[in-house]
């Protein structure tokens, strides 16, 4: 019984002593998304809080590519001492079900250290589009099957399988147009070449202001404060749909608890700064700042949720 109790003192005093020398060196962030990105945006942002509050430089790296498992294996097969960490997003359960052959495990190969924030996307559609709600779209698509478009920022994304979901959702029979990002389905849309999208609400939002673009739904199971008049899906009549964009910070699987209790403690030390709380909220965003258990569960929640949409629409990625 003592020999037991002094090696639990032991390691603890261990786990102190590694925490308070953490970091020790440069800390690299890797945004799986191009600069610019509401991902690389935060990604930024926290990156230059944590340098401040820990004395070590957090460096952005953006490793694009392959609907973000480029940057996410790049992460998995890192050392677990936390000097590497994902700005995970809800691409990573995503991808896990979309992309073969990957050479890491999505729920097993990754320690996280705090869901940062989720914002809801929004449903928008072209101005000549005759359905201006979602019952409306629902009738319109069910009456003309095959004859509307929606695009995404690519297979497998987030925006496409939340498309998938609804259709699933509704039954209805619209058409899935990939592109290259969500900077040319936004030209398309505002075209009339795709009649819908769903994308981040903060990335609609300058088409919503200037009323180029109509703001149907937001998939978040409440309205958003950015948009008080516009009903989420749910609200108009979708029921049980609900899908919203995350943001968050997780290390390589075997990064040693301290260390992440450490990094979770920087990043809510972040969040209770007024300029990030309100950058956040600008963008749409409710924050969360979960503790690292829960932000576990939360992405085992997301890899199976997101595993059965995409086998139900047996959506694929090479």
């Amino acid at each position: 019984m003592r020999n037991r109790l002094a090696c639990a003192l032991l390691l603890l005093a261990s786990f102190g002593a590694l925490a308070q020398g953490y970091p020790a060196r440069a800390v690299k962030v890797i945004v799986a998304f191009a600069p610019g990105t509401t991902s690389d945006i935060i990604g930024r942002m926290f990156a230059e809080r944590l340098t401040v509050s820990t004395g070590q430089a957090f460096v952005v790296e953006n490793r694009t590519g392959a609907g973000g498992t480029i940057g996410a294996e790049l992460v998995a097969l890192s050392p677990p001492d936390g000097h590497t960490l994902l700005l995970s997003t809800a691409a990573l359960p995503v991808s896990a079900a979309v992309y073969r052959n990957l050479k890491y495990d999505t729920a097993r190969d990754f320690a996280s250290v705090t869901v940062i924030s989720h914002s809801p996307l929004a449903l928008a559609a072209n101005l000549n589009f005759p359905a201006r709600t979602v019952p409306e779209l629902i009738a319109f698509a069910r009456a003309n099957p095959g004859k509307v478009n929606f695009g995404s920022a690519g297979v497998g994304t987030s925006h496409h399988l939340t498309g998938e979901k609804f259709k699933l959702a509704t039954g209805v029979d619209i058409v899935h147009v990939p592109y290259k990002g969500s900077g040319p389905a936004h030209v398309d849309l505002l075209a009339g070449q795709i009649q819908i999208m769903f994308d981040n609400i903060v990335a609609l939002m300058p088409h919503f202001k200037a009323g180029k673009l109509r703001p149907l739904a937001v998939t978040s199971a409440r309205r958003n404060p950015q948009l008080p008049d516009v009903p989420s899906v749910q609200e108009a009549g979708v029921r049980d749909f609900e899908t919203v964009a995350w943001f968050g910070l997780i290390a390589p699987k075997g990064t040693p608890p301290a260390v992440l209790a450490k990094l979770h403690g920087e990043v809510a030390r972040a969040l209770a700064q007024a300029e990030v709380r309100q950058r956040l909220l600008d963008t749409g965003s409710e924050i969360i700042g979960s503790s690292p258990e829960a932000a576990d569960c939360h992405l085992r929640d997301e890899v199976e949720r997101w595993a059965v949409v995409v086998r139900a629409a047996n959506v694929r990625a090479e």
